[in-house]
């Protein structure tokens, strides 16, 4: 039978969406799933769940100010998000506006950026922007964090450094890796005091994470394409976990996708750069994660459809009953999951 996007949709409370960050970013709480059992913890209490000589692989993107307001040289509004940065002072960008501007239409933004419509790339309009010193920095000095569209309020002052993981590095990133908001350099200290070994690699998160699932059919969903890089040191500090027989735990599922689409084979990874259109579903042969950290996420979406392959699909719908049930709290800004992997 085909997989229908209409097994992964849920109700939900709007009071359950966590539209700010709490105070401390430990102090969300923590559902770990263990084959029947839910346990309702602290995420503090994360280090006791997991096992010494583990090994955690963290996403160290860094979101840029990517959201832009403006006017077309017609006068009508538009907000732009970039989408990828191609070059010093061209990128991939969504575009809202009444009208789609056209090749060779100039639009003004945030009162000084000056952007040229070049012509569409599929979904993507490419846009190369006047910009002296390139344009991250253009981004950073006058660009809007890029909230997800579940968040109502605009973004503000605490947002920038909260919608940010702690360990962010390398800009480029247009969504946070949420499950990696609740580290902070106290928790980071703790894994390692109990002997659980971290490693880092790059996704650079899109906006189509954010996009819905427009098919029924989930055979016919074409995934965004979203750029990757896994570091040589992570491949070898995976290498020597599975060597010693310990576990490796991704934190969050954009880790999970760039660690699966680098495998090579069972417990093999290949270090290095790309890009991956990977959509995991159900059936789908784990090839290197052993257990997952994860916000809860969005009903009929890919990263929904993810966790429940990685953790099965019944286990899944019943941990997101007792999560609402018991009032957690949802998305971005949330609170988390812990998840084993269902046996093959």
């Amino acid at each position: 039978m085909p997989l229908s996007i209409r097994d992964y949709d849920f109700h939900l409370p709007p009071e359950l969406i966590a539209q700010h960050p709490l105070t401390a970013r430990t102090g969300s709480r923590l559902l770990a799933v263990a084959g029947d059992t839910f346990d309702d913890l602290e995420f503090s209490m994360l280090p006791d769940r997991i096992a010494p000589g583990s090994l955690m692989v963290f996403n160290d993107t860094r979101v840029i100010k990517a959201r832009l307001l403006g006017e077309k040289d017609s006068g009508g509004k538009v907000e732009v998000l970039i989408e990828r940065i191609l070059s010093e002072c061209e990128a991939h960008a969504h575009v809202r506006a009444s009208k789609a501007p056209k090749s060779g239409s100039r639009m003004l933004l945030e009162n000084e950026l000056q952007a040229e419509m070049l012509g569409r790339d599929g979904e993507f309009f490419h846009l190369r922007f006047a910009c002296e010193g390139g344009l991250l920095a253009a981004l950073d000095r006058v660009g809007r964090v890029p909230l997800p569209p579940y968040i109502t309020h605009s973004a503000d002052e605490s947002d920038i450094s909260r919608y940010q993981t702690v360990f962010a590095r390398t800009p480029g990133a247009v969504a946070a890796p949420t499950a990696g908001l609740h580290f902070d350099d106290q928790a980071m200290k703790a894994l390692a005091g109990r002997g659980i070994n971290t490693a880092f690699l790059t996704l650079h998160v899109g906006a189509g994470t954010f996009q819905p699932v427009r098919v029924d059919n989930l055979d016919e969903h074409r995934m965004h394409s979203e750029w990757y890089s896994i570091p040589e040191t992570t491949r070898a500090a995976i290498q020597e976990t599975r060597r010693h027989g310990g576990a490796v735990v991704a934190v969050g599922t954009t880790s999970v996708r760039a660690l699966e689409s680098a495998a090579s084979g069972p417990g093999e990874l290949r270090s290095g750069s790309g890009d991956t259109r990977l959509f995991i579903t159900p059936g789908y042969r784990f090839q290197i994660v052993d257990r997952l950290i994860t916000n809860f996420h969005v009903p009929r979406s890919t990263l929904l459809v993810l966790v429940s392959a990685f953790a099965g699909g019944e286990r899944i719908r019943r941990a997101y009953a007792h999560a609402i049930a018991s009032g957690y709290r949802f998305f971005s800004y949330g609170d988390a999951m812990l998840l084993d992997r269902a046996p093959d």
